[in-house]
């Protein structure tokens, strides 16, 4: 099998629009044209670069690979010349797609020829790059049959209504722009492309193409919540907005609810490596947690919800030890979607479960909190401290807009917590706000200090960057 495969049921099934970019909208049977003609040039290439934006070309070079039976390897075209070469040094041979060459996909010249897609399911489908915040990038390898695992096992063919509309505006070299793709040509939703995400022009792309899904990492949620004027987006046909990427601080989520009141919210959680989304909080379960009288369900709304169809998870202590309902240990998946391997190296362990790096734990229902990167835990004193837990605290007071929790060295301690704050509405001082943080947790999870800044450093994708910081800091005391 192969992800061509989704294309080829979407053209007989109707042949609905598929893509909208730049004001030209195509089918899947011009769709497929057109990758069957990308096709024909990318077989005498090893594997296919993309270093461009969002673009109609983007599905042409996705499918035209699949078709090819070549990867396709989309790369960050912000990086600096530097990275990209030496990126594209790990791909000799390979057929390099720049930004100014995208047009020339779409009009190809002469009948493309009609060789089928190979059908290995063990091929090559994709190579994402991971974003190397704490070291080189890794080539994160999903082959077809995990793409269709992820696919098949949680999506309705064509289940679309014949007017949804899929909003993407996450970068095409994210799992979340590869994976939204498939998704929707799989249900029937066109999907409607933005090159480069501004708030306002994203709000009034949903009003003008009349979007009825989206997805969006925390950081572009918090600016579309920050550009809506007063209390509703006045945006009717928004049936559906995901979320996800890294974590959403509460407050903007909370905010989100308000200003789409007939929206309904999925937190989806999700990595390269898994081929996307393993767990959902779905719309109900939303709206439970924010009406409920109990606690427990209350809390669900930090949660990233109930594992998808076909993934299973499990909670090990540090020495492998499989954990209760509500212990917190290391966090690891199995099922078809989940690829776990780099490079031809595999990091499965001998009964197929990936270690997702994270920290996290599950409820007695089965709902998956994610309480941040193992690497990041602080280990003060003895004690485990999850940043996640502190940045919740300092976010709820109204002088924080942003905040990032790390430890550094100490002698003493082993760590001490050291807090980066960008100020709220009502800015506070510093003893304020470990005055706010010692009375809702305790002494030992009070920030050592606190730093207050312009802004955080991220990722493109609004991920955290905290070794960033913890460089800054290592300098500054060195």
């Amino acid at each position: 099998m192969n992800i061509t495969l989704i294309l080829d049921m979407a053209a007989s099934a109707g042949d609905r629009p598929v893509v909208t970019a730049d004001g030209r909208t195509v089918t899947a049977s011009e769709l497929l044209s057109l990758a069957r003609s990308a096709a024909d040039r990318f077989r005498d290439h090893p594997a296919v670069l993309y270093l461009g934006t969002n673009h109609l070309a983007y599905p042409v070079a996705l499918f035209g690979a699949a078709i090819a039976g070549v990867p396709f390897v989309p790369l960050n075209y912000r990086l600096g010349d530097h990275q990209l070469n030496g990126l594209q040094a790990r791909h000799p041979g390979a057929l390099v797609l720049r930004q100014e060459d995208l047009d020339g996909l779409l009009a190809p010249a002469g009948a493309p020829s009609q060789a089928e897609a190979p059908t290995d399911p063990d091929a090559v489908a994709v190579l994402l790059y991971t974003s190397g915040t704490t070291s080189e990038p890794k080539a994160a390898v999903l082959r077809h049959r995990h793409l269709l695992a992820y696919v098949m096992n949680t999506l309705e063919f064509a289940s679309a209504d014949a007017d949804a509309a899929a909003l993407v505006a996450v970068p095409p070299y994210h799992i979340a722009g590869l994976a939204n793709l498939l998704t929707n040509v799989y249900t029937g939703r066109r999907v409607v492309y933005l090159a480069a995400f501004q708030p306002d022009e994203w709000l009034e792309t949903v009003r003008r193409e009349r979007v009825t899904h989206s997805l969006v990492v925390p950081t572009m949620l918090a600016r579309i919540v920050d550009a809506v004027e007063g209390d509703d987006a006045a945006t009717p046909t928004l049936a559906s907005l995901a979320y996800g990427g890294s974590r959403t601080p509460l407050p903007v989520l909370e905010r989100a609810l308000k200003v789409f009141p007939n929206t309904g919210f999925v937190n989806a959680y999700g990595l390269t490596e898994t081929a996307s989304s393993i767990a959902v909080l779905g719309p109900g379960d939303h709206r439970k947690a924010m009406t409920s009288d109990d606690p427990a369900v209350r809390e669900r709304l930090g949660s990233v919800g109930r594992p998808v169809p076909g993934v299973e998870f499990q909670i090990r202590s540090e020495d492998g030890e499989v954990l209760g309902a509500g212990e917190t240990g290391l966090v690891y998946v199995r099922g078809e979607q989940i690829s776990g391997e780099y490079s031809g190296r595999s990091v499965l362990d001998a009964e197929g479960w990936f270690s997702t790096r994270d920290r996290g734990r599950l409820d007695a229902d089965g709902y998956v909190f994610i309480e941040g990167r193992a690497d990041d835990t602080i280990i003060r004193g003895g004690e485990n401290i999850a940043p996640a837990e502190i940045e919740d605290v300092l976010l709820t007071h109204p002088g924080v807009g942003e905040a990032v929790v790390i430890g550094v060295p100490d002698t003493e301690w082993g760590q001490r917590i050291v807090a980066f704050v960008v100020s709220g509405t009502d800015p506070a001082t510093e003893e304020e706000l470990k005055r706010w943080v010692r009375d809702r947790l305790r002494s030992s999870k009070t920030p050592d200090t606190i730093v207050f800044r312009d802004d955080l450093p991220k990722t493109d994708t609004g991920k955290l960057l905290r070794r960033t910081l913890l460089a800054e800091m290592e300098k500054t005391h060195a």
